[in-house]
C-alpha cells in the first residue's frame, strides 16, 4: 500500500478521531473508506455530467413525466 500524508484543520482531525472511535476503526481505515466513497461518487458524477452534455440523449419534460406517472396536470 502507498502511504499518503495530509494536513487537515484541527476540527476535522477531531471529527475523524470521534468517528474512528465510534466505529471502532483506525483513523487510516476511516480515511480510506471515506476516500473510496468520495471517489465512487466522483465517478458517478462524471458519468452523469457526460450524459447531460450528450446532444443525442433526449431531454425529458418534467410536466410530461408527471402526467405520465401520476395522471395529473
Amino acid at each position: 500500500m502507498t502511504q499518503i500524508t495530509a494536513r487537515v484543520p484541527e476540527e476535522l482531525a477531531q471529527a475523524l478521531d470521534a468517528a474512528a472511535a465510534q466505529l471502532r476503526r483506525s483513523r487510516a481505515e476511516v480515511v480510506r473508506q471515506a476516500l473510496e466513497r468520495y471517489l465512487e461518487d466522483f465517478d458517478d458524477l462524471a458519468v452523469a455530467l457526460e450524459r447531460l452534455s450528450d446532444p443525442a440523449d433526449p431531454v425529458l419534460d418534467w410536466d410530461e413525466v408527471k402526467r405520465g406517472l401520476f395522471g395529473t396536470d
